[in-house]
């Protein structure tokens, strides 16, 4: 995955809400908009939650699957939830480890909103009989804030 965290412009005209927008073919070419937030002011944790992400194996090009559990804390901008399935979505035929993925995704997020805080979680599904699951964050979070269990139980057969 290409390190360019480049920022779209958050004008009505340039977001792909209200509008058909194409599946984009890698990660790297997927647009990912932001909004302004409603209340800057305020701590508060936004969450969301892929339950079916995909992508492929770098090395032998099978599906891996897993749950992403995405919460941030934003300051001035919010991720634009349509942006934000499509740019998930542009993983499936996409070849990279777990570790790569998550952290990846975090770090492209965090690039664009500049969150006060930003986690996420990837619970991958097994291959070869071990799950890997991979945790990354930005720091800590905000004291005043309720940051809730991401919900996936440790790994007993998922689902």
């Amino acid at each position: 995955m290409t390190q360019d965290l480049t920022q779209h412009a958050t004008t009505p005209g340039s977001l792909q809400l209200g509008r058909a927008s194409a599946q984009p073919r890698s990660p790297d070419e997927a647009q990912l908009d932001r909004v302004p937030n409603p209340h800057p002011d305020t701590d508060y944790c936004a969450r969301f939650t892929a339950p079916e992400f995909t992508s492929l194996c770098p090395v032998t090009g099978q599906p891996d699957f897993a749950i992403l559990v995405i919460d941030y804390v934003p300051d001035q901008w919010l991720v634009e939830s349509k942006s934000l399935k499509l740019y998930l979505h542009s993983f499936r035929d996409h070849g990279a480890f777990h570790e790569d993925c998550t952290v990846g995704i975090g770090r492209r997020l965090t690039a664009l909103l500049e969150p006060r805080y930003l986690r996420i979680g990837g619970y991958w599904y097994p291959r070869g009989g071990i799950p890997i699951d991979v945790f990354w964050q930005t720091g800590t979070p905000p004291a005043s804030v309720w940051l809730p269990d991401q919900g996936v139980p440790p790994y007993r057969a998922r689902g």
